[in-house]
């Protein structure tokens, strides 16, 4: 396009003013801030300037409706786009448990409420109703938190990592922790073990070799610099073969020998026994205090089935010591994490009723039974839905727990798959991802996988009807 087209064209541009007074702008004002609107606009009008200066072929039908048109339908999607709630529900078919990218737990119907009432109105979060005065956050949680895990005091920050922070800067900041090599962990977000530990100011030491560590290696490292234990479970990996590892109990009694406690970071962290349902043998959090740690750490959101938290339970002068420490401020709960956390512990009081009502417990314990039922009722809607466009069938599969916990495991689960005849299955993964509401799920051998057991009941029609849309 020659200069002198462009600029013929570039007239048949708009003013902003005169986009403002069409209908469509003026319905969209009724919704949007009209600074954001404006913006838009000039954007719109930029982006066009800039197409048609850098030599945009010419059109014989161009005219100045047109461009009116072009820039309003570019401001409408800019500005609905930008201004669209970007955390919103996803329906999960990928049959992970606990998928981090996720969100981890869902909370449980009591949890759910406990977080409305709080969130909707003041609250006693550090006011001791009795006696007027200012109260603990942490009262309600280290009440329970006591009772279910037999540990004499309990603190909660606001994930996992954070509790490790606390401990470390605690009580070993400037001096020595000693770690097994099997045990220098990476969990999510890269975030490292050895480095989590220079930010709090210790100095770490490793132990032993990573497959074989023994009770006598700490013993030759202790010294007067030594300020504690350190035991890490490998909750998200194994090391197999020909392998020796220290327990809690054996570092226990290193650590009263030397007269240094000994933290036991959890990371996922059970209150119940797991392996009656068929899931791998996993340490409880009253089994590592029972062994005589001083100090356990362990997230709130994974295997416990609450919101993201960090959980601190042991010996009275250590917590005493954390609660004291500056750090904790900054990476404390707020109210809504303690009323969710509450609701979640007050379940544990009665095991059974934390199985039926925990939905993370619920997914992980869902006999193969319900799995079929709840795969043949979503096998038949989308029969229903797709007609002939797809090939829909029920077999059995695997699933995963996730968020690093029980790393070897695999669930038998149910499935429904799809062999969409259209379209191929990676676009169908795609245009369900994008779609409202949102679906993860997962794609093997060219069909669409929908693993049940994370798909809640009330979210069955809701994924066939998503599924529907685009096959």
């Amino acid at each position: 396009m020659s200069k002198e087209a462009s600029q013929r064209v570039l007239r048949l541009l708009p003013a902003v003013d005169e986009v403002l007074r069409d209908d469509r702008i003026a319905d969209l004002l009724t919704g949007y801030p009209r600074g954001i609107v404006i913006e838009a606009i000039r954007a719109a009008l930029a982006g066009e300037r800039r197409l048609i200066l850098g030599g945009e072929p010419a059109n014989r039908d161009l005219n100045e409706q047109y461009f009116l048109d072009l820039i309003i339908t570019k401001t409408i999607a800019v500005v609905e786009q930008s201004l669209s709630v970007k955390l919103r529900p996803v329906i999960n078919a990928t049959g992970v448990v606990l998928h981090t990218n996720l969100g981890r737990a869902l909370l449980s119907e009591r949890a759910r409420h406990a977080v409305n009432n709080i969130a909707s109105s003041y609250s006693n979060l550090e006011l001791e109703l009795e006696t007027g005065r200012r109260g603990s956050r942490y009262a309600p949680l280290e009440y329970l938190l006591t009772s279910l895990t037999g540990a004499e005091a309990a603190l909660v920050v606001n994930n996992n990592a954070a509790a490790v922070l606390l401990v470390l800067s605690s009580l070993a900041q400037g001096r020595e922790v000693i770690v097994s090599r099997g045990q220098l962990v990476e969990i999510g977000g890269s975030f490292r073990i050895p480095e989590v530990m220079v930010q709090s100011g210790a100095r770490l030491v490793e132990v032993g070799a990573t497959n074989k560590t023994y009770p006598d290696d700490y013993k030759k490292l202790i010294n007067e610099n030594t300020a504690l234990l350190l035991h890490v479970h490998t909750s998200n990996y194994q090391i197999i073969g020909f392998t020796r590892e220290t327990t809690i109990s054996e570092l226990v009694d290193v650590g009263r020998t030397f007269s240094l406690p000994v933290m036991s970071d959890l990371g996922s962290g059970s209150l119940i026994d797991l392996s009656r349902f068929g899931l791998p043998r996993e340490p409880s959090v009253q089994e590592i205090v029972a062994a005589g740690a001083d100090v356990v750490t362990f997230s709130g959101d994974k295997l416990l089935g609450g919101p993201q938290a960090g959980i601190v339970v042991g010996r009275r002068h250590y917590i005493e010591r954390m609660k004291k420490h500056p750090l904790l401020r900054a990476i404390r709960v707020d109210k809504m994490t303690v009323a969710a956390l509450e609701a979640t512990l007050r379940e544990y009081l009665d095991e059974q009723r934390a199985v039926q009502e925990l939905p993370v417990l619920q997914m992980l314990t869902a006999p193969i039974s319900l799995l079929e039922e709840k795969a043949a009722d979503l096998a038949v809607q989308l029969r229903r839905l797709s007609g002939a466009k797809a090939e829909v069938a029920v077999e059995q599969g695997v699933s995963a727990v996730g968020g690093g916990a029980f790393p070897a495991a695999e669930l038998t689960t149910v499935v429904v798959t799809i062999a969409p005849g259209r379209i191929s299955a990676g676009d169908l993964q795609a245009a369900l991802r994008q779609g409202d509401p949102a679906v993860m799920s997962r794609v093997q051998g060219g069909r669409l996988i929908l693993d049940v057991r994370t798909v809640c009941d009330q979210e069955i029609p809701e994924l066939a009807a998503a599924v529907g849309k685009v096959i």
